[in-house]
């Protein structure tokens, strides 16, 4: 069975390099060291000028939590209009509550926002108290495309009955699995976890080469 793999790039070098060594789609952010930001709209548009593959691009204004602000809101809405109007496949965000939970509210709200984009919630999930339930939630938000998550462990492999649950109760979700996911193990991983899509820096093999 064939599946998507996603290559996590934070510049047009790196973007074209995983297109080049197989990548199906990009999730384009800055700043990896902090777990991915928002890039910069000339960044998204140099990626869509240079890239063929879809692209999905995070929508995070800073580091930290996933508690935001009013202001902080408006600035990912703000974001999210530029993605529209440059028409890139997809954005990426997660909003939680003070204690963790997901804020379905603003979560839908940005969902709403998004449309026609299609809708990633990223990693915050793990940071749940319970991400199957979560996934469960999420479920019911008309517009969520896909759920990104490594069953909340750090590595895909240690998350993997968590991550098998959350393919059964998402049917129409793609739940795609992430932690240390590489070129190397991709295979072995969809063999036990079976998802339709995976996320990784490395999931195409390095992308420090020369981008000719």
């Amino acid at each position: 069975m064939s599946f998507i793999k996603e290559a996590c790039v934070e510049n047009l070098q790196q973007a074209i390099i995983a297109e080049k060594q197989g990548a199906d789609r990009l999730e384009l952010c800055t700043d990896l060291e902090m777990d991915g930001l928002t890039p910069s709209n000339d960044l998204i548009l140099k990626i869509k000028e240079h890239i063929k593959i879809p692209v999905h691009v995070m929508i995070r204004p800073r580091a930290g939590n996933f508690v935001y602000s009013v202001q902080k809101i408006d600035e990912m809405k703000a974001s999210i209009a530029f993605c529209k109007l440059v028409g890139v496949e997809g954005v990426v965000f997660g909003i939680l509550n003070n204690d963790n939970t997901l804020n379905l509210d603003k979560l839908r709200e940005l969902t709403d926002y998004s449309q026609p984009l299609k809708v990633v919630i990223h990693k915050a999930i793990d940071d749940t108290p319970n991400p199957l339930q979560a996934c469960k939630e999420l479920a019911d938000i008309n517009g969520v495309t896909t759920i990104l998550s490594s069953g909340g462990e750090i590595t895909a492999l240690e998350g993997m009955e968590v991550l098998r649950e959350m393919i059964k109760i998402s049917s129409e979700i793609e739940i795609m699995p992430a932690g240390k996911i590489t070129k190397s193990n991709v295979q072995e991983l969809h063999e036990l976890i079976g998802a339709r899509a995976y996320h990784g820096r490395l999931i195409v093999g390095s992308l420090e080469g020369l981008a000719q």
